[in-house]
């Protein structure tokens, strides 16, 4: 399984309601993708509180690289993604993305 894992940085005018719309958006594309596991979006609530501005984020679990390579190329993925970018705090800048192989049972390997 692979785990996309993407934290974003919102630039300070963006509104909860327009984060909520895109989360919405990003969710609609469940049950579209052929090994499109599960996607968990939110902001952070970390006790810690080092989060460095990249309050917001989700995880998106795919079956295998492949999966997470057909979701990068759909133009859903594609539309959102652009959406995201346009309200990161300097653009692609204040977005992180980490892709993790995750050995898990009850998923494909």
């Amino acid at each position: 399984m692979i785990r996309h894992i993407v934290l974003v940085r919102f630039q300070s005018t963006v509104s909860a309601a327009v984060i909520d719309d895109l989360f919405a958006e990003l969710h609609r594309i469940e049950g579209k993708l052929p090994g499109l596991l599960s996607i968990t979006s939110g902001r952070s609530e970390s006790p810690e509180r080092i989060e460095r501005g990249y309050l917001h984020g989700f995880v998106a679990d795919f079956a295998d690289w492949a999966a997470l390579e057909a979701y990068q190329l759909h133009p859903d993925h594609k539309r959102f993604g652009a959406r995201l970018v346009a309200q990161a705090e300097g653009g692609l800048d204040g977005i992180l993305v980490f892709d993790l192989p995750v050995q898990t049972q009850g998923y494909p390997q």
